[in-house]
């Protein structure tokens, strides 16, 4: 399965990963599972960071060069995937989580997430506890 991972899925996995549900963890060893991050993911840790958060102390250089390191697979970001933001209802409105759900649903990944508010998106997500 390509499972595309959204950010809070993302940082878990890389520092926190007791923070991960059982069948989180189980998709991300599975083996036969293609996991991806997206280039939006590193653009909302860079934000987040230049936005001074005591409680966010991510190295975005160190984590792509980890998650690269660990088999995990980079996405861009294409025209084609926020043209495909046009289709989705407005039930969320952070604008990341939208990029993530329209690159899941144009490469046909399922964008796995502890979001409620994403999960009612339902079409390409795939909602862990």
């Amino acid at each position: 399965m390509k499972l595309l991972l959204d950010t809070h899925i993302l940082l878990w996995a890389a520092g926190q990963p007791e923070k991960l549900s059982k069948s989180a963890k189980e998709l991300l060893l599975t083996v036969d599972n293609n996991l991806f991050f997206s280039a939006a993911s590193i653009w909302e840790i860079i934000i987040k960071l230049q936005l001074c958060r005591e409680d966010f102390k991510v190295n975005p250089y160190r984590l792509r060069k980890m998650l690269l390191m660990h088999g995990y697979i980079e996405l861009g970001i294409e025209v084609e995937h926020i043209l495909c933001i046009t289709s989705l209802p407005l039930l969320h409105k952070d604008p990341f989580d939208r990029l993530l759900i329209a690159q899941a649903k144009s490469e046909g990944m399922l964008l796995v997430t502890v979001d409620e508010t994403i999960a009612k998106y339902q079409e390409s997500i795939l909602f862990v506890k």
